[in-house]
């Protein structure tokens, strides 16, 4: 590997928001609405799920686990964009760039995982109802929940470790809005095909078999839902389905459109309006979702507004 020239780096320079300056106050009150209302949005969900007896199933339990990971999830980034519109110094320090990186590539995985176990439950639940408490009872629960996060946390540190390993020959600025594996990679001088095979080699176990397995979860969920002769369950089953469905084609779609797709092809423009769409619109809109098209969401939610 060529390492002519390289430079130690103390700090990067995010360029994401320098075109964006004259309409900086637009955009500072777009992701400030944003980030309060998923932090609003999915706390909602979280704390519903506690305290009614209703929506303690395996269900309300992943979706208590997506709800916190979108928190997660965005806090690791848009409180620095906020920051970054607010200066007129755009930088970041290299061990702020490194931990930002890490957990946001870990949530990123996490939530691939988290979506697939979400589309196998509800395959059993349709499919096999009457085995569905035996199949997913609690232990089976805080196993998949715990195999999502631990596989999503050691996937980024395998990147992380490789994307920082690269050599860096004078230019620190990333045209991006935060610290991200695809900027990285094209800022590095060295050779990348080592981290662009290790994106793709994971990416199959990450993005693409989670993907797989909730298209064929849901090829056998839309068969077997064909068969209901009840039209108020095929309603409750679809609206249920169809929620996740929505959240599966907006994440995906666009997470592996970010990561997974040529180099050749890479444009920081279109990189960056993708990096909005699953780290920043995805989060905000999974409780609307899920609340507007659940009944028991809507429900508990009525009951606790007429409590208060």
């Amino acid at each position: 590997m060529e390492r002519r020239n390289q430079t130690v780096m103390n700090e990067f320079i995010i360029l994401g928001f320098s075109s964006l300056q004259e309409m900086w106050l637009s955009v500072f009150s777009g992701f400030l609405f944003t980030y309060l209302f998923t932090l609003f949005g999915n706390t909602c969900i979280i704390v519903l799920a506690l305290v009614d007896q209703r929506l303690h199933t395996p269900m309300y339990f992943f979706l208590g686990n997506l709800s916190f990971l979108d928190i997660c999830y965005t806090t690791t980034t848009i409180p620095q964009m906020l920051v970054h519109l607010l200066s007129e110094r755009n930088n970041i320090s290299y061990t702020s760039c490194v931990l930002q990186l890490y957990f946001f590539f870990s949530f990123v995985g996490t939530e691939c995982l988290l979506l697939a176990v979400m589309a196998f439950d509800r395959y059993v639940a349709i499919c096999n109802p009457l085995r569905y408490t035996l199949i997913i009872n609690k232990s089976v629960c805080l196993q998949l929940a715990a195999a999502s996060w631990v596989s999503g946390f050691l996937n980024s540190a395998i990147h992380t470790v490789f994307a920082f390993w690269l050599p860096f020959c004078g230019d620190n600025r990333i045209d991006y809005f935060y610290c991200d594996i695809p900027p990285f990679l094209e800022l590095s001088c060295g050779d990348t095909s080592l981290n662009k095979l290790l994106l793709l080699c994971i990416g199959l176990f990450i993005a693409w078999t989670p993907f797989a397995c909730i298209l064929l979860s849901y090829t056998y969920i839309i068969s077997t839902l064909l068969k209901i002769p009840s039209s108020k369950g095929k309603r409750k089953a679809y609206s249920t389905c169809l929620s996740h469905l929505t959240v599966v084609l907006l994440y995906y779609g666009s997470s592996i459109f970010s990561y997974l797709r040529p180099s050749s092809s890479y444009s920081p423009g279109s990189a960056r309006l993708i990096s909005v769409l699953y780290s920043i619109l995805t989060p905000m809109l999974n409780p609307i979702i899920y609340t507007m098209r659940n009944k028991d969401v809507k429900e508990t939610l009525k009951y606790v507004i007429h409590r208060m």
